[in-house]
């Protein structure tokens, strides 16, 4: 009689928490289909028997769990990373330079982020002008770009047959004149090299 009662009471227990439970989830009491009830309805019944252990597991929802205990070393090395290939805690870099032109800094073995994005703007600027200046005019000759008053003063062989985009602005004073042009030294008919760092 008491093993009953008690059964009964759990019972009453186990359906008040598990409505409370899906009502978070759900809002609404959920459709039967649902229902986590583990324990048979013969349970209550004292002319039948109590479900067995093997029952039970079989109708109630088994969460995947991990099966062993990571090891400190893992744990750490998931937290923090490997000194050797990939630390995840913030190191100081050294290896920080001042660029020369512009006094920002820059890592070693990189280009300046900023004189990169001013060149890449100016770059973009000449690439406007020139479709601005052909339109859609097939280009068949090399095409130069110069700066406000550089064209002026030269004569017509010194373009060597090239077309002349000419910027309406001044050149810029970090702008260096050989970035969009061929090398003006002409290759050598000279052979011989004179050896260097022989000490």
């Amino acid at each position: 009689m008491l093993l009953n009662r008690f059964i009964c009471k759990s019972r009453e227990i186990y359906f008040k928490f598990e409505s409370q439970v899906l009502f978070c989830f759900f809002g609404t009491p959920p459709p039967q289909g649902f229902s986590l009830d583990v324990v048979n309805e013969t349970a209550l019944n004292p002319n039948k028997l109590l479900p067995n252990l093997e029952n039970v597991f079989q109708s109630a929802f088994l969460f995947a769990v991990p099966k062993t205990r990571r090891t400190i070393e893992k744990r750490r090395n998931r937290k923090f990373g490997f000194p050797e290939l990939h630390w995840k805690p913030l190191v100081p870099k050294r290896n920080i330079l001042m660029c020369d032109h512009c006094g920002n800094d820059y890592e070693a073995g990189h280009l300046c982020g900023y004189c990169y994005k001013q060149v890449k703007l100016e770059t973009e600027e000449m690439q406007k002008a020139i479709q601005d200046e052909l339109k859609l005019n097939p280009i068949d000759k090399e095409v130069t770009v110069v700066y406000q008053g550089e064209a002026i003063g030269k004569p017509e062989h010194f373009w060597k047959g090239k077309r002349v985009v000419e910027m309406k602005k001044p050149r810029p004073a970090w702008f260096s004149k050989n970035l969009l042009q061929k090398s003006t030294v002409d290759n050598s008919e000279n052979k011989n090299v004179k050896p260097t760092d022989l000490a």
